[in-house]
């Protein structure tokens, strides 16, 4: 090879040692006669020293040396002279002392800085160089990071008899889920295959194959719209079980986090065990079903002071069905109007028709007992009566020096709205420790939602969830308020893996499929190698998808999946790199039959 050592491995050990190095300079400085540069390759940085008296070509070489220029130099390993040693790098007690320089490949002036004390580069720049951005220190370690993460996943899985088993990427379209990514046909004219969104079915057909335990870090693809952690395509850990039921999956996963956050992450702490909540909890609580656990603020269900209050807001939403609820952000009544009317537009956005908040000025000290007319601010100050906001308060556990949040309405919207607020109050209180990692299991989903818009059933998960064994025979009478054997694992707020136990018997995964509103014409077209197999011997099965870019991105501490892939695409799902997508040319259309239309 080019080199002996890798940059970022010498220590003060090597003192004496004869090196050969190759990498990048990453930054130069001329000190009267000395020349020094920082050499980085993949494994870190180290100080390079020229000096004329040692030698003079190298030092002469020196002297045209610029940013991102590829060389190689061999060197002899020494302790920095007192105080010019760097602590901030791991290499920073020693230099290399160059006698020969060679310049493999000059480069010009980079279009951002790669250095991280710079500011960041606008990232559809970056994204456009991502070879360059890869040199990055926090990039290079955000993808070091993901392959300790999948080595784990992979040696954890090993040691407890799962194989990895690879499921094909061309497979045949589905209703169910986002949108499919289709791929013509060149032999077949007119017939499509699609990307897999995951491999869902494949992977309960290898356990009816007799593979009890499946894994794969497998790849998939969503037209879906973006957010910070998603993507197009991304990669997610894959399993299945046979002869399992949900205790033995979460039971697994977790063993399987906790190794990994002890491991991946040792500086940040958890709670163990993982606390299981039901999923209506969640939703009374949170306002959601990925909550963040590392604060409070929970919610508090006010219906019943709605029903009783002559605030026609209030009363109108009780009686047309809906409920009020709230939360107190705490020490917030000082809050000015331009923010609590931002407030208001952010309820606004997440569906709610409104946010009524009351101010409860004083003392913290002081108790609410004696609260008066003067005590609180609110818009809504002359439709509620001093007991109603006593009552209000006292119901969401709140002091003087609190804001409290009320919204009322459809429930969806009330804890959509409830629940984002929560989260916005949390950072903006800087609540959330960013050293904890809160785990926690989402249990018991519903195994059907209605669609008013569509008339029809649908599955908040995936259609093959089999309905918890008590709640069997409500299947006919009561379908909405069927639980499922169905589990997310959330951390910090985010949903990183869901899963279930399926249905094992072909009449019930039929049932289910009716519910839905497919006939059985239309289950045998799109389900018929799954409903097929269950009827030779299917064993009880469940399983488990998790993102491994969301995980690393925990792990990590970053805030965006793009920082934790090598070549993601922007929000808009463009490949700034390679220009996709983009035009094809006519005859490649012909080949596949296919022609392009205006809108």
């Amino acid at each position: 090879m080019l080199k002996s050592v890798s940059c970022g491995a010498l220590r003060i050990e090597d003192e004496g040692r004869e090196v050969t190095l190759a990498g990048w300079v990453h930054r130069r400085r001329d000190h009267g006669g000395l020349v020094f540069i920082d050499l980085r390759d993949w494994r870190g940085i180290v100080q390079v020293v020229f000096n004329p008296e040692f030698a003079p070509e190298a030092h002469d070489a020196a002297q045209s040396l610029r940013s991102e220029w590829v060389l190689r130099v061999r060197g002899t390993v020494g302790q920095r002279p007192p105080g010019t040693a760097n602590p901030n790098i791991p290499t920073g007690d020693v230099e290399v002392v160059a006698a020969t320089l060679e310049v493999l490949n000059p480069s010009i002036t980079p279009p951002f800085s790669l250095e991280e004390e710079a500011a960041e580069a606008d990232e559809l720049v970056r994204l456009r160089y991502r070879y360059l951005d890869l040199r990055r220190a926090a990039i290079r370690d955000n993808l070091f990071l993901r392959h300790r993460v999948v080595k784990y996943i992979r040696d954890f899985l090993s040691e407890r008899e799962f194989i990895e088993v690879e499921t094909p990427i061309l497979t045949k379209s589905t209703p169910e889920g986002a949108r499919d990514y289709l791929v013509p046909s060149r032999i077949h004219p007119g017939q499509f295959y699609a990307l897999p969104q995951s491999p869902q079915q494949m992977k309960q057909l290898l356990v009816m194959g007799g593979v009890e335990r499946y894994f794969q870090i497998a790849r998939c693809f969503r037209d879906e719209d973006l957010r910070a952690d998603r993507q197009p395509e991304f990669t997610q850990l894959d399993l299945e079980m046979g002869f399992v039921d949900e205790s033995d999956v979460l039971e697994l996963i977790e063993q399987l986090f906790t190794g990994l956050a002890e491991t991946m992450a040792p500086d940040k702490r958890m709670v163990k065990p993982f606390p299981r909540l039901a999923y209506a909890d969640a939703m009374a609580r949170y306002g959601s079903d990925r909550p963040d656990l590392r604060f409070g603020l929970e919610l508090s269900d006010l219906s019943d002071i709605a029903a009783e209050s002559e605030f026609q807001v209030f009363k109108r939403a009780i009686e047309s069905g809906g409920v009020a609820k709230g939360l107190a952000a705490p020490g917030c009544a000082s809050l000015p109007r331009r923010q609590l009317d931002a407030l208001t537009d952010f309820a606004r956005e997440r569906g709610a028709a409104g946010l009524v908040y009351v101010a409860l000025d004083g003392d913290p000290d002081r108790p609410l007992d004696d609260l008066t007319e003067d005590d609180y601010r609110s818009p809504a100050a002359r439709f509620l009566t001093t007991d109603e906001v006593k009552r209000l308060a006292a119901r969401l556990d709140a002091s003087r020096g609190d804001l409290l949040l009320i919204v009322a309405g459809p429930r969806e919207s009330v804890d959509n709205a409830l629940g984002g607020l929560r989260v916005e109050m949390g950072r903006r209180l800087e609540l959330a420790d960013p050293d904890l990692l809160s785990f926690c299991f989402i249990v018991d989903f519903p195994l059907l939602e209605w669609r008013p818009e569509e008339n029809r059933w649908d599955s908040p998960h995936n259609p093959f969830s089999a309905p918890k064994d008590d709640h069997l025979p409500l299947l006919e009478s009561d379908p909405g308020s069927v639980l499922a054997k169905q589990y997310d694992l959330v951390c910090n707020g985010m949903e990183i893996a869901g899963g279930s136990v399926r249905n094992h018997r072909r009449e019930m995964q039929e049932r289910v499929f009716e519910l839905l509103g497919h006939s059985r014409e239309a289950m045998q077209e799109q389900f018929g190698q799954i409903l097929d197999a269950l009827e030779y011997g299917a064993p009880p099965h469940g399983g488990i998808a998790s993102g491994i870019d969301r995980v690393v991105m925990l792990l990590g501490g970053v805030d965006s999946i793009r920082e934790v892939m090598a070549f993601p695409k922007t929000q808009s799902a463009v490949d700034q790199l390679f220009g996709a997508p983009s035009p094809v040319s006519e005859q490649q259309l012909r080949d596949l039959h296919i022609r392009v239309v205006g809108e």
